[in-house]
């Protein structure tokens, strides 16, 4: 595990404006992104087209007067001028707070003012809304919806030679968590963090300059940001950067045969890869040129699985990643890939599973919460002292996931702590008694909650999302949950809806679950 350890470390020795330099000239001339918007070819960027645009742009910011280390905030649709300003905050030493710019006022007053950002880069339409919110905050308005050729606000700036002394251990990106629950913390990430958590990827992946990736996620998340774009960009590939997920749009990237298009690698939440495959239907589509496909930022079913598996004629990718930590787990490239688990652990990540009583490491083979070491893990979260203190034990960071190992090194996740249900003292995994209620036919989804009950404490109860068109009754899920699960396992309410709550990502909003039963 420390040899592990140190593996990591030495991975992280550089920051990434040096990393950006370095790997944008070894492919200079090299095709980098091409920009589709409405599934049409709006731009296309050699690295060496990027790292200029990216210096007049870093060059630009001058203007504003901000001190290294200085916050600013990107609430951006997708687009190229966004990934051009989010890298020319990283060379010049700022912090980039990447912002859902689907966001409403009452969900940005809290991180705006948290960020204490200097600069905010907004799409037009906003700016009056940010002024009310944060009436003496810079703000920088970008018409991302014209084409980048047209934008040229920056270009008149003067490139500079001077370098700006960046290191490792510099911050360079706030993430916002989700905030399924409480409010959302910034985890701060420095370069070193984002330089071993992309060489990581990239080479357990095998990403490289022959590689193009179809990018259909956000850009204001890990997933898209930085095991994505980061590691396409660095490894040189030819990202073809689609405005947003559009599964006719996918689709057509995917199936390309136009020689420069080729798709060899995709990245998706399971939400993208359940609608594009609705979408393919009975379609007979050749995808043997796709080598890598991936899934993450919300659990795959096992019928997702395997309906990937028969539809692309290749098994999915599962691995585990945090905004705090980057990735984590990995199912292997080449080799056994586990419905279900989110693999091994990534070079230079240690790993432990501790009893969530006694704080011990558990058996083998046994449930607990799983802590991680590993020099891509955030040191600590935005102006959260105490919950940074309450996040780490001894140097490990304590995930909140509940998770085991098997036999073969290949870990699982069970369930999030704060989802245990407690009922007549017992603990219950809400993730296990989804997965008894997935697997049964006309169910499309689950989601299984706590709500509090005056003789258990709490009782289980189960929002379902059915397949139209197949009868399901609550009594039928009740039986079939009886025959499967401890009766105090088994959901003493079952609600049925068209849509389980979710955030952008896929995940399921447990709190919003519980709505429904109040």
């Amino acid at each position: 595990m420390d040899d592990n350890f140190d593996t990591g470390v030495k991975m992280a020795t550089e920051s990434m404006n040096i990393l950006i330099e370095k790997r944008f000239k070894t492919f200079a001339h090299k095709k980098a992104i091409t920009f589709y918007r409405d599934g049409n070819i709006e731009t296309q960027l050699t690295f060496d087209d990027l790292k200029k645009d990216i210096l007049l742009f870093k060059n630009f910011l001058a203007v504003y007067r901000l001190k290294k280390g200085d916050r600013v905030i990107l609430l951006l649709e997708k687009s190229v001028i966004a990934v051009i300003a989010h890298f020319a905050l990283l060379m010049a030493g700022l912090i980039a707070v990447p912002l859902n710019p689907g966001f409403k006022r009452n969900e940005l007053e809290y991180l705006i003012n948290d960020a204490g950002a200097g600069l905010i880069m907004v799409n037009p339409g906003k700016k009056e809304m940010i002024k009310a919110i944060c009436p003496e905050m810079e703000i920088l308005e970008i018409s991302t919806h014209l084409p980048y050729e047209k934008i040229d606000f920056f270009r008149s700036a003067v490139v500079s030679s001077s370098d700006i002394p960046v290191s490792q251990k510099d911050p360079a990106l706030i993430i916002y968590t989700s905030g399924t629950t409480g409010k959302p913390k910034g985890a701060v990430l420095t370069h070193g963090n984002l330089v071993c958590d992309a060489k990581n990827i990239m080479s357990i992946w095998e990403l490289s300059s022959e590689d193009v990736l179809c990018h259909a996620l956000p850009l204001f998340h890990v997933h898209g940001l930085c095991f994505a774009l980061h590691t396409a960009l660095l490894s040189g590939s030819h990202v073809l950067l689609l405005d947003a997920f559009k599964p006719q749009t996918v689709l057509q990237n995917l199936s390309s045969k136009h020689p420069s298009h080729i798709c060899s690698t995709f990245m998706a939440v399971p939400a993208m890869y359940t609608r594009l495959m609705d979408y393919i239907g009975d379609q007979k589509i050749d995808f043997s040129h796709l080598r890598l496909l991936t899934s993450g930022s919300a659990p795959l079913l096992e019928k997702e699985f395997e309906r990937i598996k028969t539809i692309f004629g290749k098994d999915p990718v599962e691995r585990e990643g945090m905004s705090e930590t980057g990735m984590n787990f990995s199912n292997p490239l080449k080799g056994r890939k586990i419905p279900g688990s989110i693999g091994r652990p990534l070079p230079g990540v240690g790993v432990r599973i501790m009893d969530i009583k006694t704080k011990k490491d558990v058996k083998p083979g046994a449930v607990g919460e799983i802590w991680l070491k590993s020099p891509s893990i955030t040191k600590g979260y935005w102006q959260k002292t105490m919950e940074t203190k309450a996040a780490f034990k001894q140097g490990w960071f304590k995930t909140g996931d509940l998770g085991r190992m098997d036999k073969d090194g290949y870990y699982y996740l069970t369930d999030r702590i704060k989802h245990l249900i407690i009922t007549g003292g017992e603990n219950v995994s809400a993730t296990e008694v989804e997965r008894v209620i997935n697997s049964i036919d006309g169910v499309k989804e689950s989601s299984v909650v706590g709500v509090a009950d005056e003789v258990w404490g709490e009782k289980v109860v189960a929002l379902v999302e059915k397949i139209p068109g197949i009868e399901l009754s609550e009594l039928k899920i009740q039986s079939i949950c009886k025959e499967m699960l401890h009766n105090l396992k088994c959901p003493k309410k079952i609600l049925f809806t068209n849509h389980i709550p979710k955030n952008t990502m896929g995940k399921v909003l447990k709190e919003k679950v519980k709505n429904f039963f109040n």
